[in-house]
């Protein structure tokens, strides 16, 4: 927290917090003036919303589907398969991403077949961000289930017992058993990453982004890297990452607030 102090001076090593130039909110004014603020926005909060609709169920699902499997040693295995991609290095990952979709790739070879042309999706700035996605899918799937794995075993099997004496196949015990049962669950995960709403990774970005994608994928994590530590200009970075911190918290409380009136979970 000390070290947010930067995003208020003119910040050199040199000489230090407390040898540097202050400046007041010059950086924070540079930054909302700047041409590149919106585009940040837009993109940042784009990718969110796009992981929000599509990797925030994905596991939720997939702990679903998992919970109706009866054999042990299968389920087992589908879970420790969908674990590894959360095991293998970033790089690693990006590195096989790209290969994928590249023009020799079996993606672009199936995206082929409807266009008709092999080509890098990674070239193509529409691509981009449907790329992203499905690639965190693929890599969180299997660890973000596990917190709703532990939530489906804590519900009581009596529920069931008693919803099949009722009449309720296994689509009406998932909706009316199940879904309630680690509905708190659920509603504190969203609150969380609602609360992250302006941040995204921004090492995936560099990994993945080029020059013909880049106005399209730069958001506000990758443009701190760039301008503190290709830039240095370590003030600058600081405010931006400092403005970025605020509105998180804002969204977090926000989406606390309205979940505490509406549902009665929350995480304070």
């Amino acid at each position: 927290m000390v070290g947010s102090v930067m995003a208020f001076q003119n910040y050199h090593p040199a000489d230090g917090i407390l040898g540097s130039q202050w400046v007041g909110f010059k950086h924070f004014t540079d930054f909302f003036t700047n041409y590149y603020f919106w585009t940040l926005i837009r993109n940042t909060v784009w990718i969110n919303i796009v992981g929000l609709v599509f990797v925030f169920p994905a596991p939720i699902i997939f702990a679903l589907l998992l919970n109706e499997v009866r054999t042990k040693r299968f389920k087992s295995a589908v879970q420790t398969i969908s674990y590894m991609p959360h095991f293998i290095s970033l790089v690693v990952i990006c590195g096989m991403v790209k290969a994928f979709v590249s023009d020799t790739g079996f993606i672009s070879a199936f995206v082929a077949l409807f266009t008709g042309e092999r080509v890098n999706l990674l070239g193509y700035p529409e691509y981009f961000v449907t790329i992203f996605t499905a690639s965190g899918i693929w890599q969180e799937l299997g660890w973000n289930s596990i917190i709703y794995i532990a939530a489906l075993s804590g519900v009581d099997e009596s529920l069931y017992e008693a919803a099949k004496i009722d009449g309720a196949g296994k689509l009406k015990q998932v909706i009316h058993v199940t879904i309630p049962g680690i509905l708190p669950t659920i509603v504190i995960m969203l609150i969380m990453n609602i609360g992250t709403m302006l941040s995204v990774g921004y090492e995936k970005i560099i990994l993945l982004y080029n020059d013909l994608t880049k106005p399209v994928a730069d958001v506000i994590s990758s443009y701190v890297y760039q301008k503190g530590l290709l830039d240095r200009d370590y003030g600058f970075s600081t405010a931006v990452g400092l403005f970025n911190s605020v509105v998180n918290i804002v969204f977090l409380i926000t989406a606390n607030t309205i979940s505490k009136k509406i549902s009665e979970n929350s995480l304070w």
